[in-house]
C-alpha cells in the first residue's frame, strides 16, 4: 500500500472515530440513532469526498488521452458533497416522529446532518475542521442538556383532564391554558364520544410562579361547556 492509499485510509478512520463519538452521545441518552448509525454517515461521507475528489480524475485523463487530447483535468469535486446534504435530509427525516402531538428526534436528525458535514470534511483532509466540529458537537450535545435541566427547575408541568361539551369549549379551554404567563402546551390528546361530548388531556407547562393547579382550575371553570375532570402537578 502505497503513501496515497495509506492517507486515504487515515482519513476514512479518522472520519469513523469522530462519526462514532457523537454516536456514542447519542446511543448513551438512548436516542433514536445511535453508534451505527453515526458511525457509518461518517464513513459514508468521507468515502462519498475522497470518490468526488479523486475517483474520476484518472478515468477522465485516460478519456482523453484515448481521444489524442491530453491537458490537466480538474474535476467539480462539490457536486457529490452537494449530493450528501441533499441525501441526509431523508436519513434525518427518518428519526423525526409526532408522538402525542409532540415532535421528538429533531436533535438526532441534526446531530445526523452534523455527523455528514464532520465526514465530508475529514474525507477532504481537514482533519482540525473536523476535530474541532466533533468537540462543538458533543459540547452542546451535553452541556445543553445541563442548561435545559437548570431551566425546567424553574418551570412547573400540569397534566389536565376535561371534558368538553363541543370543539368550541375545547378551543376556549386551550385559549385560558395558554393564557398564563410564559405557558405553553408539551402534548394534547383527545377522544370523542358517540353520546356527545369531547375528553381531552393536556400538558401544560410554565413557571412556577404563574401556573398553580388552583389557578387552572379557576380559569376553566368560568368556561361554558366545561368540566374539568382531573388537574395533576408532573
Amino acid at each position: 500500500m502505497d503513501s496515497f492509499s495509506v492517507t486515504l485510509a487515515l482519513r476514512l478512520l479518522v472520519a469513523t472515530l469522530f462519526g462514532g463519538l457523537i454516536g456514542l452521545e447519542r446511543e448513551y441518552r438512548a436516542k433514536e440513532a445511535g453508534l451505527r448509525t453515526h458511525f457509518l454517515v461518517a464513513l459514508g461521507s468521507a468515502l462519498f469526498m475522497i470518490v468526488s475528489q479523486f475517483g474520476f480524475t484518472g478515468t477522465l485523463e485516460m478519456i482523453l488521452a484515448k481521444q489524442g487530447t491530453a491537458f490537466p483535468v480538474h474535476a467539480d469535486v462539490g457536486r457529490v458533497a452537494a449530493q450528501i446534504v441533499t441525501g441526509i435530509g431523508f436519513l434525518g427525516a427518518g428519526t423525526i416522529v409526532l408522538h402525542r402531538h409532540f415532535v421528538v428526534g429533531l436533535t438526532t436528525a441534526a446531530a445526523i446532518w452534523t455527523t455528514a458535514a464532520i465526514g465530508v470534511a475529514v474525507g477532504a483532509g481537514m482533519y482540525t475542521l473536523g476535530a474541532v466540529a466533533t468537540l462543538l458537537a458533543l459540547a452542546g450535545l451535553e452541556l445543553f442538556i445541563l442548561v435545559d435541566k437548570r431551566v425546567n427547575k424553574a418551570r412547573r408541568e400540569l397534566q389536565v383532564s376535561l371534558w368538553a361539551e363541543n370543539d368550541e369549549a375545547v378551543s376556549a379551554a386551550v385559549k385560558a391554558l395558554t393564557a398564563f404567563k410564559g405557558a405553553a402546551l408539551s402534548s394534547y390528546s383527545a377522544r370523542r364520544h358517540s353520546g356527545g361530548g369531547i375528553t381531552a388531556t393536556f400538558t401544560l407547562a410554565a413557571p412556577v410562579n404563574s401556573l398553580s393547579p388552583a389557578g387552572v382550575l379557576a380559569a376553566l371553570g368560568k368556561i361554558k361547556g366545561v368540566e374539568t375532570e382531573t388537574v395533576t402537578q408532573e
